[in-house]
């Protein structure tokens, strides 16, 4: 059980009034006892998550972060509401047991639900998990599988069809996140200007067949059954999620997906173990997806490049609050840095494209 995923002290700034927390809880949630100790999970740059254990149950409490948010962004009810749908047609999303919408309470909305206890792969394979390549490969495509099998959920038999619109999806996106960027530009980082243009270009239809879109959906957002680590049991990080051409979705994932002969300053961007032996390449990823959703896929250089500029412009907004002292967490302050990189990565893919 070491390696199941642990929490730690809670970083400045971010603290939590235990007895506020403990009477609003004891009403809403019924059989509750004791008092709550309170920790943090260290991962995660936008959503704040923190540990709650009463002497009987543990839940896991999500909030907003501090300081300037995007307009759109970490929709408490909605995360919830996700959460409770969804389950009913993909059984990886972890019950919610309260949403709170008094902001009086913590400052913010949140909401509490079920703590699923596992393993969350981060930056590296833990040594002591002992993979083969062969297992390390099976993991990645039972990984894709899951993607796989989200994107085919029928959203409406769960009561999801009014969370997002199809219709247009594709060209929203180029356009809500070159608005976003846009907002959260600071002076110091860059503008994307060649691949805004190179994307409006490039632009495809939607895909015909829409479906669940996660939108983050990371080896670090997902949970491995501790007593047999082959074996996923949780998907973490609904915020972002919506309908929508999988494809995109797609594109997202790839955009976190470094592999082990990308160059060394792109393997300092890396947050999962996508380089380690018998991990799939980005195009050994893409083929699998394809062959197992059975969607054919001949331009992913823009669904690819669209990643890289969705992540650059999620870094961006972080990276303003922190550019404005409106965050204090100093992990922050490499984000710029980051964005060039990645800038410098859509160039490249760019201008080997064939589209």
């Amino acid at each position: 059980m070491t390696l199941t995923d642990q929490s730690t002290g809670i970083r400045d700034g971010e603290e939590l009034d235990a007895a506020t927390i403990d009477q609003y809880l004891k009403a809403h949630i019924p059989d509750l006892t004791g008092e709550p100790r309170i920790s943090q999970f260290p991962g995660g740059a936008s959503n704040l998550t923190y540990l709650l254990e009463y002497p009987n149950q543990e839940f896991v409490l999500r909030r907003p972060p501090f300081g300037h948010k995007a307009k759109s962004a970490h929709d408490m009810g909605r995360e919830y509401r996700i959460l409770n749908q969804l389950k009913a047609g993909f059984p990886y999303c972890p019950k919610a047991y309260v949403h709170c919408t008094d902001e009086s309470v913590i400052g913010a909305e949140f909401y509490v639900m079920q703590r699923v206890k596992g393993i969350i792969l981060r930056s590296d394979m833990p040594t002591e998990l002992n993979f083969s390549a062969e297992q390390t490969r099976a993991l990645c495509k039972s990984f894709i599988d899951k993607l796989v099998d989200l994107h085919n959920v029928d959203y409406q038999a769960c009561g999801l069809a009014d969370l997002g619109k199809p219709e247009g999806y594709v060209k929203r996106q180029i356009e809500g996140w070159s608005d976003r960027y846009e907002k959260a530009l600071t002076p110091d980082a860059p503008t994307w200007e060649p691949v805004k243009a190179w994307l409006r270009e490039k632009m495809p239809a939607d895909h015909s067949k829409p479906g669940i879109v996660h939108n983050d959906y990371r080896f670090d957002n997902v949970i491995l059954d501790p007593s047999n680590p082959m074996q996923i049991i949780g998907v973490l990080d609904w915020e972002l999620t919506t309908i929508g051409d999988p494809l995109m979705d797609l594109g997202n994932t790839l955009a976190y997906w470094i592999e082990a002969a990308d160059p060394a300053p792109v393997q300092l961007m890396r947050r999962q173990p996508s380089n380690a032996p018998g991990m799939l390449t980005r195009q050994e990823f893409v083929d699998y997806y394809a062959e197992r959703s059975g969607i054919q896929i001949d331009n992913f250089d823009f669904y690819y490049t669209y990643g890289l500029f969705r992540l650059a412009g999620i870094v961006q907004q972080i990276y303003y609050r922190f550019f404005h002292g409106q965050t204090k967490d100093k992990r922050f302050a490499q984000f710029v840095h980051m964005n060039k990189l990645l800038e410098q990565m859509s160039l490249q893919v760019i201008g080997k494209s064939t589209l």
